[in-house]
């Protein structure tokens, strides 16, 4: 790697490392657990998953959709269930990665990737605007007054200008650390008052200390642990592997991703150990780190590297970085992880496809992402059903004591009432041909429909043969039918 590019790598793990804080130390808040604890799981994770994942350039730490879910379990029962829960969610990632199940990602067709990756770009803009609020004694939030908001307001709009403006004149350094900078240089020459990273919480601590979970090691506390462990092992490897598949189409690259499932996995099971909260692929800050130039090993390694110098030497300095700052460097994340080109595009693609598109956005913004996927693949899937039953056609040839029906399409269990209705065993003759040169048995459904017509036939003294069958359709109705006795299957 030369001098130029680990340089520009490093400087893309820095600006994805000031990007974490602040979206660490909110989603920690989120759990209900101490700031460090999300920074400590945050560290580790990115580090685990840039020196051994599937993925280089892509960002991992404490997330925000597991936040949500580990908030009920810690509140419920204590933040030392929650350790033992990571741990072994860790543990489930890293079997669905031995059992190499990575592949199931391509069965997410790309509306749902769509809706997925505008959903997150919503979630991520919408996030932001907690940081324009203030507590009051009772506990309301309330908008700021109209001066601190004009204020706020004004260094997001420097942070985003130099962010968006800067790439037109020179790539040599990242835009977004560019943007983080001049706000902070405006607010400390100028002597702004405004909020600032430290005004969340101090992030200051030492290295994290092994720890095993302090909780009983019986069935009761796996009875309790077990079901929040699926469900965050299901959301971190949905967004992860949806993240790694952006990333993918991004940078016209190959990820592995049951060899980042398998990092995922261990990175939660050693942040859980040592203290830390359950995490993921991040899709702002992989965003940031690729528009800052990051694309290697080296930019994920730098950022946890970097986090862990915020926490142990630097957290005086992060905590008087203006919240506006990075508040900005998000809103211009949001905006260029929203697919502005599903929009335009919305005429001219299928309407449902563009059902799924929006109704995983909408999902992935009101619920959660694992939710939104499955019934995007759900809605997808019955929309396929549907559109392949209609495809299923018949031709009908006649000829003195003989029909020939010839089939085209597919045969299951959608178009299977379809298939009975192309048949007159009453009024047909005595020998019918049913041809599937064209056509293809894909379910049990479709061998009942098969074996329901010829026992239609015989009824009429009649008798109905198969022909043109594909090796596997031959296969398993012969199983099924007992070697055809009641099918006559001709070659």
């Amino acid at each position: 790697m030369r001098l130029a590019e680990a340089r520009m790598e490093m400087l893309a793990g820095l600006t994805s490392s000031l990007s974490l804080v602040p979206e660490v130390v909110g989603f920690a808040l989120v759990a209900h657990v101490n700031p460090l604890t999300g920074l400590y799981a945050a560290f580790i994770i990115c580090l685990i998953a840039a020196a051994f994942g599937g993925r280089p350039g892509m960002i991992s730490g404490a997330a925000g959709s597991m936040a949500v879910v580990s908030a009920g379990l810690v509140v419920q029962h204590g933040i030392e269930y929650l350790f033992a829960t990571i741990v072994l969610t860790g543990i489930l990632q890293m079997l669905f990665a031995w059992f190499r199940l990575g592949k199931l990602i391509r069965m997410v067709p790309h509306p749902v990737m769509v809706g997925f990756v505008n959903g997150l770009a919503i979630i991520i803009a919408a996030a932001q605007f907690q940081h324009f609020h203030v507590r009051l004694a009772n506990g309301q939030e309330v908008w700021m007054a109209s001066s601190q908001l004009m204020i706020m307001g004004g260094l997001v709009a420097v942070t985003a200008l130099v962010t968006i403006l800067l790439p037109k004149l020179t790539r040599a350094f990242p835009s977004a650390l560019a943007g983080i900078l001049a706000a902070t240089a405006c607010a400390l020459v100028l002597g702004i008052k405004t909020r600032t990273v430290g005004d969340l919480a101090s992030i200051h601590g030492g290295l994290p200390r092994f720890h095993l979970p302090q909780v009983p090691y019986n069935f009761e506390t796996l009875r309790i642990v077990l079901p929040y462990a699926i469900v965050l092992a299901i959301i971190g490897l949905m967004e992860t592997l949806l993240t790694l598949n952006l990333i993918d189409e991004m940078t016209d690259t190959d990820g592995k991703p049951n060899r980042e499932a398998m990092a995922q996995g261990a990175g939660n099971l050693v942040g859980a150990l040592f203290g830390g909260m359950g995490g993921c692929a991040m899709i702002g800050q992989s965003m940031i780190n690729l528009n800052s130039g990051g694309r290697r090993r080296l930019s994920g390694i730098a950022a946890g590297g970097f986090l862990l110098s915020f926490i142990l030497f630097a957290s005086g300095l992060i905590e008087r970085i203006p919240l506006a700052a990075l508040v900005g460097v998000m809103f211009v994340v949001a905006a260029e992880t929203f697919n502005w080109k599903s929009l335009r595009g919305m005429a001219r693609v299928p309407k449902h496809d563009t059902m799924v598109m929006l109704v995983v956005t909408v999902v992935t913004v009101f619920t959660n992402l694992a939710v939104a996927v499955i019934v995007g693949i759900v809605i997808a899937a019955l929309v396929f059903a549907w559109d392949h039953a209609q495809e299923l056609e018949v031709e009908i040839l006649e000829e003195p004591g003989r029909k020939t029906y010839r089939l085209r399409g597919s045969l299951f269990f959608a178009s299977a009432t379809e298939f009975t209705r192309f048949f007159s065993p009453k009024d047909d003759p005595a020998e019918i041909y049913l041809e599937f040169d064209h056509a293809r048995i894909m379910d049990s459904s479709a061998l009942e429909a098969v074996e329901a017509l010829a026992a239609r036939y015989r009824e009429q003294g009649k008798r109905l043969h198969l022909r043109g069958l594909s090796e596997s359709c031959d296969k398993l109705l012969r199983r099924k039918d007992g070697a055809g006795l009641l099918l006559p299957i001709e070659e």
